[in-house]
């Protein structure tokens, strides 16, 4: 994917961005950089040691940046809602599919594979 958008944007994009949390897709968006691109992760990669390998001597080379993220800031959340009552935000386009809390383990177990377009929401109460 990489090398794809390097050709596409014929020299590589100037912002990446990763919030899907997975070290496969946080360093291809890393090689997708042109010279003095910006990365923004957001979110934490999980990794069992604690450490995710991050493409360093290309950011080096190419005097990249790289700027993580936790997400939103807890007291922004009432703006962020009002845009949501106000059709603004349409947060409901992402949900591609909804599931019962009994499917809940198979679809964790399943994260493991290639990712899924979208958001999946389990509804307990279902």
């Amino acid at each position: 994917p990489a090398a794809a958008v390097r050709d596409l944007t014929s020299g590589g994009a100037h912002l990446s961005l990763d919030a899907l949390g997975s070290p496969v897709t946080s360093a291809a968006s890393v090689n997708s950089l042109r010279r003095r691109g910006r990365h923004v992760q957001v979110g934490l990669l999980p990794s069992p040691d604690g450490n995710t390998p991050v493409p360093l001597a290309r950011a080096i080379a190419l005097e990249l940046e790289l700027l993580g993220s936790h997400g939103m800031a807890a007291h922004t959340y009432p703006a962020m809602l009002e845009l949501v009552r106000a059709g603004t935000l349409r947060p409901d386009l992402l949900v591609t599919s909804t599931i019962t809390l009994d499917a809940a383990p198979a679809a964790l177990a399943a994260m493991g594979g290639a990712p899924a377009a979208g958001v999946t929401v389990i509804e307990p109460w279902a």
